[in-house]
């Protein structure tokens, strides 16, 4: 019992909190649970859950989040080839953050781990923001096919909006945050010696069963 709850309390904190962080307005802008969330689901889900529960979750929110901003008025182009296009390139990253955490163990110390959620966080910026540049869903002039524009989405991003290193700011922090909150979550959640050894039974000692042998 104690270690069917630690396989699935956890996932089920996870999405959870996953979930709510996504309700717009909850989170600053870039200031995601995602990166933390697909990286430490890597590490700590079961084989099981790992690879279609995280992608299912991000998946199901995408489309709730798609159908928002479409009859919000805030973006009424979310199904366009372009942004669709932009968006699969965001699932390549989970991929990759996902595969990142399998290399890690879950006994790992909560530093190691942050360190690689922060890792986790450069390589989904690097790789969202070249899907950006490359497939220019909002058709943004600065987004020519060039290395100098691409360095420019990498740091300036659009005119008239703060940065993309701001936001690479936001996304190193969250990245960090919740990596470290998810893997204390985990050690809270995980398993004690005393479950772990709960029910075993010790073996006699063999001298002590020659002597019950002798006394009967």
């Amino acid at each position: 019992m104690p270690r069917v709850k630690s396989q699935f309390l956890l996932p089920v904190i996870f999405v959870t909190v996953l979930a709510l962080s996504r309700v717009p307005g909850v989170m600053p802008l870039n200031f995601s649970v995602v990166y933390a969330f697909m990286f430490c689901a890597g590490v700590f889900f079961p084989r099981r859950l790992v690879w279609w529960l995280p992608l299912a979750a991000i998946f199901v929110t995408d489309i709730g989040l798609n159908f928002y901003y479409q009859f919000s008025g805030i973006d009424e182009n979310v199904w366009s080839t372009a942004n669709l296009a932009n968006l699969a390139f965001n699932y390549a990253a989970y991929a990759v953050l996902l595969l990142l955490g399998r290399g890690f163990k879950s006994e790992k110390s909560i530093l190691k781990l942050v360190g690689g959620g922060l890792l986790g966080a450069v390589l989904f910026y690097v790789i969202t923001n070249t899907a950006s540049w490359l497939f220019n869903p909002f058709h943004n002039a600065e987004y020519t096919k060039t290395f100098a524009s691409w360095v420019i989405a990498l740091t300036k991003g659009i005119g008239g909006y703060p940065t993309t290193l701001e936001f690479f700011r936001n996304t190193l922090l969250s990245g960090g945050i919740f990596t470290a909150l998810f893997a204390a979550a985990q050690k809270i959640t995980a398993e004690s010696p005393a479950e772990k050894s709960a029910g075993t039974r010790e073996p006699s000692a063999p001298a002590e069963n020659e002597a019950e042998e002798v006394a009967g």
